[in-house]
């Protein structure tokens, strides 16, 4: 199945909801950064809820940066989208993990921590970027992306997110959900969101299943008519270049280039979010002090 997520409203415009399958964007990120499982959760279930925050924004070149710093073994893990859903990410310390949980489950908040806080900063092309900040909660990032909604967006939601990893440590199944209430839902369509919810397994058990965005969203909100809105599909694209590069290397200042010519005689950059690898002879790093 291809990776895509879908936008929907019920029919009174009260309630409002994300579906996102992510399955195979997980795995490349995977692939990419060569995540312990555990980490492959955390950094997946971070990707997802990236990349439908990335598609409440308006304009295409609004910019969300989600950052989520606990004090666990994986350090920061930072995530970059857009409205397009093109998505990049990466974590400190991807080789990091712990062991699983008492239920046999992946122990993502202890891997992430519950000390620290979650960042997310909206460049929506105005003078300053929006940042916002709560307090992490538990490390699990669903329930800490929820208490960030009500904290600093006072946007009461309800968030599921989940990655499913396999034997061979490659991603079985991955996906997420948003659910926001708005400002005239009344109590008892609350109680039935939340009555759904807590009878709905896990996400990523249902894609695993097969279920789509669609069957999901009608599974969670079975009480309500609801209409889609839009589709997405979902890409893992890191807009890395050598001409960035470049500009990342001359922003370091022409001492630390030629410290490097003079230590090692080229210089290599590798992208934190792909992992490609940028090299540099010592030719090319003398052309960019003599350009700069």
């Amino acid at each position: 199945m291809k990776d895509y997520l879908i936008r929907g409203i019920d029919k009174t415009g009260d309630i409002r909801i994300f579906v996102a399958t992510t399955t195979n964007m997980v795995e490349e990120a995977r692939n990419n950064h060569n995540t312990s499982p555990t980490a492959t959760a955390a950094l997946g279930r971070a990707l997802t809820a990236g990349s439908m925050m990335g598609v409440m924004m308006k304009n295409e070149k609004d910019r969300l940066t989600l950052k989520i710093s606990g004090d666990g073994p994986i350090g920061t893990i930072m995530i970059v989208a857009n409205n397009k859903v093109e998505i990049k990410g990466y974590v400190d310390h991807p080789y990091a993990d712990v062991p699983s949980r008492d239920d046999g489950k992946l122990d993502v908040g202890r891997l992430v921590g519950s000390n620290g806080t979650i960042t997310t900063i909206m460049d929506l092309g105005l003078k300053e970027p929006y940042i916002g900040q709560a307090n992490l909660v538990s490390g699990e990032i669903a329930e800490d992306l929820a208490t960030y909604y009500v904290i600093s967006e006072q946007q009461p939601s309800a968030i599921g997110l989940g990655v499913l990893v396999d034997k061979d440590i490659s991603v079985k199944a991955a996906g997420g959900y948003i659910i926001q209430l708005l400002p005239d839902v009344s109590d008892e369509d609350i109680t039935k969101i939340e009555e759904a919810i807590s009878k709905t397994p896990p996400i990523s058990s249902l894609i695993d299943k097969g279920l789509t965005p669609e069957d999901i969203m009608y599974e969670l909100l079975r009480e309500f008519e609801m209409e889609i809105l839009d589709r997405v599909d979902i890409n893992y694209k890191c807009d890395c270049s050598r001409e960035r590069i470049e500009e990342v290397l001359l922003s370091i200042g022409k001492k630390e280039i030629e410290a490097m010519i003079e230590e090692e005689g080229e210089g290599e950059v590798v992208c934190h979010f792909c992992n490609t690898k940028y090299h540099f002879s010592k030719e090319e790093l003398e052309k960019l002090i003599v350009d700069k």
